[in-house]
């Protein structure tokens, strides 16, 4: 599959988005309520709406960025995580936010959440996807927080790429 500007079709637009990142941010603030949080955030893809989302953040707040892969291939998982970048630092007692651009399989999202359970005692987790592709679901993990569900495309824009291109595309779109 080749994918080019023209062929996309706008599917959430930058005004949706950017609602919808304002809103989330709104609940997580109530959630959190002023207190500190570490926010993880997954690169690549997720690193647009991680900076748009804590810009509306009201709390005491660090970032860290981790980087994990799971695409073999430019549009397929490979069911495989590979860890590219995981150095965190002591998350022990921490109220921790994974930041992430979408959940499809789910295997990335286990991976990170079995992986700051297995080598720390957080005092809260949280997960918070851009994205939610629940029909792509292999592994039972589900974002706390989500800002948009979308079917079975394949999206980019807004952070998600397609052979690292289409990353700095204001809106989500896909192949028509």
């Amino acid at each position: 599959m080749e994918i080019k500007l023209e062929d996309l079709k706008v599917l959430f637009s930058k005004e949706q988005i950017e609602n919808k990142v304002h809103e989330t941010a709104q609940i997580l603030n109530d959630f959190y309520k002023g207190e500190e949080v570490i926010a993880v955030c997954a690169l690549k893809g997720a690193v647009v709406f991680a900076v748009d989302l804590v810009r509306h953040l009201n709390m005491p707040l660090k970032m860290e960025f981790i980087r994990l892969s799971s695409y073999g291939s430019s549009t397929q998982s490979s069911g495989k995580v590979n860890a590219v970048d995981i150095k965190l630092p002591d998350l022990n007692g921490k109220n921790v936010l994974i930041i992430e651009d979408i959940v499809d399989t789910g295997l990335t999202a286990k991976f990170l959440i079995d992986f700051i359970n297995m080598n720390f005692h957080v005092k809260s987790l949280k997960f918070c996807s851009f994205l939610d592709k629940k029909v792509a679901r292999k592994v039972d993990v589900h974002p706390d927080y989500y800002c948009f569900e979308v079917d079975d495309k394949f999206v980019v824009g807004y952070g998600l790429d397609y052979d690292g291109n289409f990353r700095n595309l204001p809106f989500i779109g896909y192949k028509k």
